[in-house]
């Protein structure tokens, strides 16, 4: 078989629905449109939202506080996740992201303390949580603020 050979199934593929295209066709006269109105009118219709001129309700809704441009993102991670690493290694960012365990930097990483840690590491991030650092701490590790 080749590429020249190959064929749809029977039902695949549908003809687009020509209108507008006289009264024997089935779609003529108001070509699918109904009678008269706003809508069956060339470029006629409503926006998005519109209500008929009743107010909205995206409008009427009240809004309630807001969004901080300056917030900051970061990527968590637990500290059981850091088990993938040999004892003593220096885990970084850069390491993590080379391991698959971030995808990227946004705002920096921090590490949160679910889990258990099996390995001494030396754990440089931008934030830890309190049970983080015991946890770090305690499997013999060291914990560093970037």
């Amino acid at each position: 078989m080749y590429l020249h050979e190959l064929k749809s199934p029977q039902g695949a593929r549908k003809a687009k629905k020509r209108v507008g295209r006289g009264i024997s066709s089935g779609w003529g006269k108001t070509s699918t449109r109904g009678h008269k109105g706003q809508k069956a009118r060339s470029g006629g219709g409503v926006r998005p939202g519109f209500e008929g001129g009743q107010m909205p309700l995206q409008r009427a809704v009240p809004k309630r506080g807001f969004t901080s441009i300056f917030k900051k993102v970061y990527n968590e991670i637990n500290v059981e996740r850091l088990n993938v690493f040999a004892d003593g290694t220096e885990v970084t960012p850069e390491v993590l992201r080379q391991q698959g365990l971030i995808k990227s930097f946004k705002d920096g990483v921090r590490i949160l303390g679910g889990g258990e840690l099996e390995k001494a590491l030396t754990v440089k991030a931008q934030g830890f949580s309190k049970t983080a650092v015991e946890k770090i701490e305690k499997a013999g590790g060291k914990v560093e603020v970037i």
